[in-house]
């Protein structure tokens, strides 16, 4: 993650703070480190406006203390880079949650339509068969009678 490469950064500025012309004083680079373990500590949370916060007072404690002259303009320059850098980080995932979650709330809208919409055609289906039941089948209709005089064996004959 982008905070680890920037108390990174910091660390290395500490240690480096033991030549003739310190980039970045012990006091500055202290405070910086602070803050980045909030940063860092709000991000692990998944507590990206939080981290955002921390991101901003960061930014603020490095400017100071390069107008102090706590912090060379170059590690300002390079401390401020890996603030840019792990911002646009939080606010992409910032991004991907927010898409994240609008698309799990439209499924589940969707989910719930469906579940209502298959209520209602139980609920019609039930109530349609008694007056959509077929008729039934009619008896067949008995065979004519046949007409005249019935024709038997053997007429007179005895």
């Amino acid at each position: 993650m982008p905070a680890a490469l920037l108390a990174g950064l910091l660390a290395a500025g500490a240690l480096a703070g033991c030549g003739p012309a310190p980039e970045l004083g012990r006091g500055a680079a202290s405070q910086l480190q602070a803050q980045v373990l909030s940063v860092s500590q709000a991000a692990a949370a998944n507590d990206r406006a939080g981290a955002l916060k921390h991101l901003d007072e960061l930014l603020t404690r490095l400017d100071a203390a390069a107008a102090s002259g706590e912090v060379s303009f170059r590690r300002h320059q390079s401390i401020k880079s890996s603030i840019d850098a792990v911002r646009a980080d939080l606010v992409a995932q910032q991004a991907a949650a927010e898409a994240a979650r609008k698309a799990a709330e439209a499924a589940s809208a969707k989910q719930a339509a469906a579940a209502q919409a298959a209520a209602q055609a139980a609920a019609a289906a039930k109530a349609a068969p008694a007056a959509a039941a077929p008729a039934p089948a009619r008896a067949p209709a008995p065979a004519p009678a046949a007409k005249g005089k019935p024709k038997g064996k053997g007429k007179g004959k005895g």
